[in-house]
């Protein structure tokens, strides 16, 4: 097992920099990057998506590209529109619902997004993430200034927590809803078709425990699915991209061009979109980025530790099977 400490680019989902654990099989890598606050029982699933990519358990693949989306963090309207406009994807996933500011930034965020990819060309969409910030008042209100300021939207992922809460929004919204928390954090999933919350589900390969166990999700849960990354290398984002590529119908843009978020990358030719699709391969480890990358010594004895811990989850679990 190799760690690495990777700087982001921008603060995102709190971090500034990203670690992961990259883990050698008889196919090549996987990758094991929960993050850090996960308990063992959170980190597990993440465990046997890296032993998946690593024992080369990938289905075939039906398509040789995926459209994926650009993805601006809470930052600035003129740092928004420059990350659009590099981002080369017609697609943008918007993060709001950030604490510390307001719906006036955020509308003045998107406004930009909306001016960055209109210069790009026509049909361009944007998409916002609220990652479960909002009550349901605060969601209904919010989701109809938002869809003003951006000229509409393709939908709200996670406005609100609770799965109740993601079935109320849908109601009282014209706006397509899509889950994420609401799946791959639940311990049913399959609540989310139950309650009729959602319109999307969205996946995301680590949490929810491989490439072969998204699809059966995907399958029972009967939702058009958008594969969305974790913060990953290329190591990580090719596991979501087989998930996304072996799927039987793609309909929208999935989340996985987030590399561009960090600053490094462990592989020469990271999976970087080109006129907004990212190709379906398996990159190859450099083992020179890898050195060049590598976590200090006290967090290679933490992502160690951890492993072991959850390890012992698994343990437990084997011998309170019937």
């Amino acid at each position: 097992m190799r760690i690495v400490s990777i700087p982001m680019r921008t603060r995102f989902r709190g971090i500034t920099v990203r670690e992961a654990a990259l883990l050698p099989g008889a196919a090549g890598w996987g990758e094991w990057s929960p993050f850090l606050e996960y308990p063992p029982e959170v980190a597990e699933p993440w465990l046997r998506c890296a032993e998946e990519a690593a024992a080369g358990l990938w289905p075939a693949p039906v398509r040789d590209r995926v459209p994926v989306n650009v993805t601006v963090p809470a930052v600035g309207p003129e740092r928004a529109h420059e990350i659009v406009l590099a981002g080369g994807c017609r697609t943008a996933k918007v993060k709001v619902a950030e604490p510390g500011q307001g719906l006036a930034d955020e509308e003045a965020r998107l406004e930009a997004v909306r001016d960055a990819l209109d210069a790009l060309g026509p049909g361009g969409r944007i998409r916002v993430d609220a990652n479960g910030g909002w009550s349901v008042a605060e969601a209904v209100a919010a989701i109809g200034r938002l869809d003003r300021a951006a000229g509409g939207l393709e939908y709200v992922e996670q406005p609100v927590a609770s799965v109740e809460d993601l079935a109320l929004v849908r109601r009282r919204t014209s706006v397509p809803i899509a889950a994420d928390e609401s799946i791959r954090r639940a311990e049913d999933p399959y609540r989310v078709r139950e309650l009729d919350a959602a319109d999307i589900a969205v996946l995301k390969v680590q949490p929810l425990g491989g490439v072969r166990a998204c699809l059966e999700i995907a399958e029972r849960i009967g939702l058009p699915v958008v594969v969305s990354s974790a913060l990953e290398t290329s190591v990580g984002i090719a596991a979501g991209v087989a998930l996304a590529a072996a799927l039987p119908e793609l309909p929208h843009a999935c989340g996985l061009a987030t590399v561009q978020l960090l600053t490094g990358d462990v592989v020469d030719a990271s999976l970087l979109p080109v006129d907004g699709a990212l190709p379906v391969v398996r990159p190859r480890i450099a083992q020179a980025r890898l050195d060049a990358l590598a976590a200090a010594p006290e967090r290679v004895a933490h992502w160690e530790s951890r492993l072991a811990e959850v390890r012992a989850v698994r343990a437990v679990r084997k011998d309170q099977r019937p």
